[in-house]
């Protein structure tokens, strides 16, 4: 089963609240990979995995020809709503739509891992880039640093189990890790970095809306209902309220952009 098949009816599910309640809270994370990875006039950028498109939307903004691909066909509508310009299409990371040679930048917002063969997404990215550009990955920072995956490991008891031999995910984010994945899949690690994105959410139905449209929050209400996953969804957020009734919650992001 390829990305697409898999992902694209679970995060095209809820596309438009991901798109309104939570998407912007990796801007600070779209920006820095922008800056280190110097999209501006005239870069032709390709975002993977994009969603909703807000990446691809900001990266238009400082004059760049953007494009992306997604699994979930209801981002994709999203995204080329928000940026008509752009060139946007449903398909697999792992078969990358484009001719050799045609991006300067091709990013993966926490995206790139999730392929059924992360090394050969990665390698399909390094294809699209020109000579000499550059791929950025970012992933999730490591678990003392982030505080939404206790969200996340709340309904993991109702998600089926990983295939046999399967392991646990490898935590990118510890030192070398990332760099040793890009290496892998041809591509020469040449700056990378830390930002914060944390999730901050007015009140307790905004919080539970927003965690909920994601992927693996949809596979759970899947197998066990609605609203089982909202009760639970709302316990695991008991912890992160705030004096002033919202719910706030830190995360810290790795990347490193490479050279193609």
């Amino acid at each position: 089963m390829g990305t697409a098949q898999g992902q694209g009816g679970l995060w095209g599910a809820r596309a438009r609240d991901y798109a309104e309640l939570v998407e912007g809270l990796f801007r600070p994370a779209f920006e820095a990979v922008f800056a280190e990875a110097g999209v501006g006039q005239g870069t032709r950028l390709l975002d993977v995995g994009c969603g909703p498109g807000l990446a691809a939307q900001l990266a238009a903004r400082r004059g760049a020809a953007v494009a992306g691909l997604d699994a979930a066909e209801a981002s994709v509508a999203l995204a080329r709503g928000r940026t008509p310009g752009g060139d946007f299409r449903v398909g697999e990371m792992e078969a990358l739509p484009w001719p050799d040679d045609h991006f300067d930048v091709v990013t993966g917002f926490n995206a790139f891992q999730f392929a059924a063969d992360p090394v050969n997404a990665l390698r399909q990215a390094g294809r699209v880039a020109r000579a000499g550009g550059r791929v950025a990955m970012l992933v999730w920072g490591r678990a003392e640093d982030c505080e939404a995956p206790a969200v996340v490991a709340a309904v993991g008891r109702f998600l089926p189990p990983p295939p046999p031999g399967a392991g646990p995910p490898l935590p990118l984010a510890e030192p070398e890790r990332l760099e040793a994945l890009l290496e892998r899949a041809g591509l020469a690690a040449l700056a990378g970095g830390t930002v914060d994105c944390p999730f901050a959410f007015p009140d307790l139905d905004t919080a539970v809306r927003g965690m909920t449209s994601a992927g693996p929050f949809v596979a759970a209400a899947r197998r066990v209902g609605d609203e089982a996953v909202r009760r639970t969804v709302a316990g695991a957020l008991v912890p992160f309220r705030t004096s002033a009734g919202g719910y706030h919650l830190r995360n810290r992001f790795h990347f490193v952009v490479a050279a193609a």
